[in-house]
């Protein structure tokens, strides 16, 4: 089979620079054609229209250019899972392994850039293995188109935390945003909240306040809201802490869009990676236990989520109830890392 070459920029609004508040106009300045198309379909996912992100990559599947089929797999394999379609996005996300083995049989260094970079972004973000003769993203970073870099250095900061290397996590991600001499609202969220997820594994609570708070301001005028609901269960109640404090309804979408993405993350997760992460905790006993699984007293749990100590014990009892386990030791194997 004759391999697709990359012609439009992987992602593009993903890989775009622009001013907080303009993403949408950003979209609509693309000339007709392919990238305006995925772009679109991008704008509608990151701002939590999973329905309509999903409508709009659909068509775009039977591309012939590598980046758009690929984008269009991711967009719409990601969107399914909110929707709670596991079967669609697994054959979404089976069309875009498909094209990768294209990729890589290709000659072309920057199809098989693009190609690793698909493949370990949709593996690592589900927490699963990476097929084996996927080259590590680390050493085609360089090789990928400049806007699409900062992102594959956010995959290798998540990377990094699930194997527990928290100083790793956050280190990548911040040298990330160091370097940038454009601010990539989307992409930069996805960094800040990674250092997030780094800083509250190594119980730096204020670090981790000013990383969410710095990806809230970056998202916020735009209404992207769905890397907030991806991440919750991974942020340590840092959502619960800050967010639901000072904007409440923000925080309810946010939640409702977690249900929704978590439910289908774990439709997929869960039996490809044989593993049990909790389907019947609320997020607020989610949070709580994924805390007290991390060995911090109910004090700490109370002060960090702003509740009182007899609500996190009832918290975290419940969760033990619902699993079937007795001790806070137990609760880390139906957690998040």
């Amino acid at each position: 089979m004759t391999a697709r070459h990359p012609l439009c920029d992987p992602m593009p609004l993903l890989s775009s620079a622009f001013e907080p508040g303009r993403c949408r106009e950003l979209v609509e300045s693309i000339p007709e054609g392919p990238a305006r198309d995925v772009a679109r379909a991008e704008f509608l996912y990151f701002t939590g229209q999973a329905e309509a992100a999903a409508a709009a990559a659909r068509p775009l599947l039977t591309s012939d250019d590598l980046s758009v089929l690929l984008s269009a797999s991711l967009v719409l394999g990601y969107a399914s899972l909110s929707l709670g379609q596991a079967d669609d996005a697994r054959a979404a996300l089976g069309t875009a392994r498909a094209a990768v083995g294209e990729g890589l049989d290709d000659a072309d260094p920057l199809a098989t850039a693009v190609a690793s970079f698909f493949v370990t972004t949709a593996r690592t973000l589900l927490h699963l293995p990476l097929p084996e003769r996927v080259p590590p993203l680390k050493d085609c970073v360089g090789l990928l188109p400049e806007g699409l870099r900062p992102f594959a250095l956010y995959v290798l900061a998540h990377q990094a935390y699930l194997v527990g290397e928290h100083g790793r996590c956050v280190g990548v991600a911040e040298a990330a945003l160091a370097v940038q001499g454009e601010e990539r609202p989307i992409t930069n969220t996805y960094l800040h909240l990674a250092c997030v997820m780094g800083y509250v594994g190594m119980r730096d609570v204020g670090a981790a306040r000013a990383h969410l708070l710095a990806a809230w301001n970056l998202a916020r005028p735009d209404g992207l809201i769905e890397p907030f609901g991806e991440h919750h269960g991974l942020l340590g109640g840092m959502l619960e802490a800050v967010i639901k404090r000072g904007w409440p309804d923000d925080f309810r979408r946010i939640i409702d869009i977690t249900y929704r993405f978590s439910a289908g993350w774990r439709l997929v997760h869960n039996p490809d990676a044989l593993d049990a992460v909790a389907d019947n905790l609320t997020t607020t006993e989610f949070a709580a236990s994924t805390l007290a699984a991390r060995g911090w007293t109910n004090q700490e749990i109370a002060d960090h989520l702003g509740v009182s100590v007899n609500t996190v014990k009832t918290l975290v009892s419940s969760s033990l109830r619902k699993l079937g386990v007795s001790s806070r030791r137990e609760l880390g194997r139906f957690m998040l890392p």
